[in-house]
């Protein structure tokens, strides 16, 4: 359930449903009753307007109006364009609609006590214009409450952008599963509470299907997780090395208790001999080691037993820090690169993606990732192209995460709430990806874990959140998420 198909990917699944013998009169037909069920479900009685379009967002709607109306509700349905250009399936039921059928205009809302916004679906290719925009626009003008079939009209489904307008709903009913647009923003604030509706489309059409994409949920990597084993002991679950900075310590600290938190059995902050005993004060059970000369970063190094690095916060735009990075990446253990040790190679992007050859992640915010990879398109574009091209792991940060692969993979995560935006709790998410990297999940997994890790935790804590909170609510996060798995101790 956790597939996200992009429009043209979620016609192939039509297709394939109506090829295995689903006709698309009955899929429209499920398709119209669930948004007219969910409409009945939340909404007191009233009049209700339909916006219809010209394709199949818009046979939806007369099935929705349909129902509506034989329910006792007062509708009224209004077409962008003529009944007599409907084709297919949307003509069939446009046919069985008994009520009156108004021009689409933005005066068709007077009256109403709520509307079905059934003009455009999520495959919509260029922005809209003339009377659908101007209703559009009225409607969001109107206040009224807004139930949307498959996206609000306007947003478009694969990459959550607007084309040209959009009328937030007060929530949106999609059909089979849901699309990248749907959690990607600004299209996840405007389609309100999302109901996946089960249409009759067999599961089994996404083998003809493979989505590229996935909502991050601990079904996608909770087998993979490191749980203590009873036979296990510190030194079999990994040593994460956190390279610490200077002048803003916290960073580095932070990121530190996060590894520990996430449960690598140790954690070591390799601090510049300037700053060791702010490090070492602050820090019991981390490991502080301090760094006397320039090149004591590979003596550090010569340990293999650190096998996951993490540089990045509060290290410093500084010719140091690209050095600690390339020598980290030579030495193919797991690294994690973010903040100033992603900044530091803006300009110098082949440089770094050259000298990585082992397991990295990168976890750029957008101003950080647009130094390293310019360019446009949607979030799950930019960040799978960035992923193949440096042959990182790819976590490009926000309230909508997207989780690159370099094989193509997506995840995209949706359960930070806005708490989050608060200083420092980039470098608790760095500090996780190391944590769990230390313990031997693989880049892609421990991102997502570690990013789900993170949201849940800043969930769980709610208002007044600060960055220290997320550390310490892990282990509560982390006893619930153990009760879906059941205890391992194998």
């Amino acid at each position: 359930m956790q597939a996200l198909l992009t429009p043209d990917e979620m016609a192939l699944a039509d297709q394939a449903a109506m090829a295995a013998g689903h006709d698309g009169v009955g899929l429209m037909e499920a398709a119209g009753l669930a948004v007219a069920r969910a409409v009945l479900a939340r909404w007191r009685r009233g009049r209700v307007v339909v916006l219809c379009g010209p394709g199949n967002n818009g046979g939806d709607g007369f099935v929705a109006a349909r129902h509506l109306a034989a329910a006792g509700w007062p509708v009224a349905l209004a077409l962008l364009g003529e009944r007599a250009a409907l084709r297919g399936d949307a003509a069939h039921h446009a046919a069985r609609w008994q009520g009156e059928t108004l021009p689409l205009a933005p005066d068709v809302l007077e009256g109403a006590a709520g509307v079905v916004d059934a003009l455009f679906g999520a495959g919509l290719s260029r922005d809209i214009e003339g009377v659908a925009r101007d209703t559009l626009e009225a409607l969001g003008a109107s206040g009224l409450p807004v139930c949307a079939v498959d996206v609000p009209s306007g947003v478009d489904g694969a990459s959550g952008q607007v084309r040209g307008v959009a009328a937030r709903a007060e929530f949106t009913v999609t059909f089979f599963r849901k699309k990248p647009g749907h959690l990607l923003l600004p299209g996840r604030q405007l389609c309100g509470e999302l109901v996946l509706a089960d249409i009759g489309i067999p599961d089994d059409v996404l083998a003809q299907v493979p989505p590229r994409a996935h909502e991050n949920d601990p079904a996608l990597w909770l087998a993979r997780f490191p749980w203590p084993r009873v036979d296990g002991h510190k030194y079999a679950r990994g040593h994460a090395l956190v390279v610490g900075g200077a002048v803003m310590t916290g960073a580095a600290r932070l990121s530190a208790m996060a590894a520990a938190r996430a449960g690598a059995g140790l954690v070591t902050v390799a601090a510049p001999m300037s700053a060791w005993p702010v490090y070492a004060t602050a820090l019991t059970g981390i490991m502080v080691q301090p760094l006397a000369h320039a090149g004591a970063l590979d003596e550090v190094l010569a340990d293999a037993r650190k096998n996951a690095i993490a540089i990045g916060p509060g290290a410093g735009v500084t010719a140091q820090t690209r050095r600690h990075a390339l020598s980290a990446l030579a030495t193919g253990r797991a690294v994690v690169l973010d903040a100033d040790a992603i900044t530091v190679f803006a300009g110098q992007g082949e440089r770094l993606f050259d000298a990585i050859h082992g397991p990295c992640v990168m976890t750029p915010h957008e101003g950080e990732f647009g130094r390293l990879f310019p360019g446009s398109g949607s979030k799950t574009e930019r960040a799978r192209a960035a992923a193949a091209r440096s042959g990182a792991v790819v976590l490009l940060k926000g309230p909508d995460t997207v989780i690159a692969a370099p094989d193509g993979r997506v995840v995209i995560n949706a359960n930070a709430p806005p708490d989050l935006a608060t200083g420092g709790s980039g470098d608790v998410l760095t500090g996780l990806i190391a944590g769990l990297l230390a313990q031997g999940m693989t880049p892609f997994d421990a991102a997502a874990c570690a990013a789900w890790l993170h949201g849940e935790a800043a969930r769980t804590f709610g208002p007044g959140l600060i960055a220290e909170d997320l550390p310490a609510q892990l282990p509560t996060v982390l006893r619930a998420l153990r009760t879906l798995s059941g205890p391992s101790v194998d």
